[in-house]
């Protein structure tokens, strides 16, 4: 077989980050605010994701975690502050290298995204044939490879997504995201629509990938059973729009059990699922 090395145009293998050292700065926020038109999404966030972590970003729907994630993989960019890879500000970076430094993430988007057209092989092999030279040889036995890592079979490849179930297709998503071997992994909502069972294939996808090879992962998720079975640090979110002006939006940030202990009732009502004084809102 012929070495990577030798027939790829950006290196999906060897990634230009320097930052690798588990424990270190890998990605930070530096005072983050992020508007859409005259909307506020998120105010002065700070925020750090060390090498080699896996942090969930929770909350109620629309305070912003999914925004952050793109903030911190440069598909957005942010009204106000400092998105910072490795300590160094993403936009000092030049056009050449924020294209190939991006090639260090990889993107399991919600719902999978999935190309409609195309079949599941030509959906893995997506980006190696985007941003590599690889011969179709070695192109076939990676994609083959992430299938297999995913737990789906060769004769995976030949179908369309229309023929997938919402599990198989968020399993493809994640062979896809894996193709390139990324360092970092951000999951939007990765278990969105599945069943209790796909949930936890999903959450074991995600500890498989952590152990195969040294990854660090973000996760948005509204799932409490993902958060207690692969975070290492919880972030959560609040919106905006219930906080006092000046109160950070980040009202938690520790470990699964501290977030299941926590006193402060935002987050408790939370991750237990109570409604608590919200019913009051939807009183007559």
């Amino acid at each position: 077989m012929t070495s990577p090395s030798a027939t790829t145009q950006h290196e999906p293998f060897d990634h230009p980050f320097t930052g690798d050292e588990f424990g270190q700065p890998i990605i930070r926020l530096d005072g983050v605010s992020k508007q859409f038109g005259g909307h506020e999404v998120l105010r002065d966030i700070s925020l750090t994701i060390r090498a080699g972590d896996t942090v969930c970003l929770i909350g109620e729907s629309g305070c912003g975690k999914s925004v952050t994630m793109k903030l911190m993989a440069s598909l957005l960019k942010p009204t106000s502050g400092h998105v910072l890879w490795d300590e160094v500000p993403i936009d000092e970076r030049s056009d050449e290298e924020l294209v190939r430094d991006r090639l260090r993430f990889g993107y399991l988007f919600q719902g999978a995204a999935l190309f409609d057209s195309m079949n599941v092989f030509e959906n893995v092999a997506f980006g190696l044939r985007q941003n590599t030279k690889m011969s179709e040889t070695f192109m076939r036995d990676i994609v083959a490879q992430r299938l297999m890592d995913v737990g789906l079979t060769p004769a995976t490849a030949d179908k369309m997504p229309s023929e997938l179930s919402g599990g198989m297709k968020k399993r493809v998503g994640l062979a896809r995201t894996l193709a390139l071997m990324p360092d970092i992994i951000l999951y939007d909502e990765p278990t969105t629509g599945l069943d209790p069972i796909m949930i936890d294939v999903i959450n074991n996808l995600i500890l498989k990938t952590r152990k195969r090879r040294p990854v660090t992962s973000v996760v948005v998720t509204h799932e409490m059973t993902t958060v207690r079975k692969v975070a290492d640090r919880v972030v959560m979110f609040y919106p905006l729009s219930r906080l006092q002006p000046g109160e950070s939006q980040i009202v938690f940030e520790g470990t699964p059990e501290q977030a299941f202990d926590s006193s402060d009732p935002r987050v408790w009502q939370f991750v237990y699922g109570e409604a608590g004084e919200r019913m009051q809102e939807f009183a007559a």
